[in-house]
């Protein structure tokens, strides 16, 4: 598992990652109560705004860590929200996509690096 220092992580298996954010992010956040995630196909570029999280404290935008192709959405979310809150960095994963470059996870920060940088 890798990090962004804007709180996202990526799991990256057989080419696809799997995109969510830390329990860090979870906590600062607060209860989420929306989501607004990207449509499957979406092309998207590391860096780049690809979701929207709201809660009782506050909105936030979701950052992809790496460039890719949306290949699929966390439907579970829709009905089940609280899996943010509850299992940000398993259950709770937003999406998932293709990586065209691979190389991008080279520049994410990996489990000590990012605990670092949040305490």
């Amino acid at each position: 598992m890798k990090f962004t220092d804007s709180h996202e992580w990526i799991r990256v298996e057989e080419g696809i990652g799997t995109v969510g954010i830390t329990n860090h992010a979870q906590k600062e956040l607060g209860e989420v109560v929306f989501i607004e995630l990207p449509p499957v196909g979406k092309r998207v570029k590391a860096g780049e705004e690809v979701a929207v999280l709201e809660s009782t404290k506050a909105a936030a935008d979701i950052y992809s860590p790496v460039s890719g192709e949306i290949v699929e959405i966390n439907q579970k979310l829709g009905d089940f929200i609280h899996h943010i809150n509850s299992s940000a960095e398993t259950e709770g994963w937003l999406f998932k996509l293709k990586l065209s470059d691979h190389s991008e996870t080279d520049k994410l920060l990996d489990r000590e690096d990012y605990t670092t940088l949040v305490q």
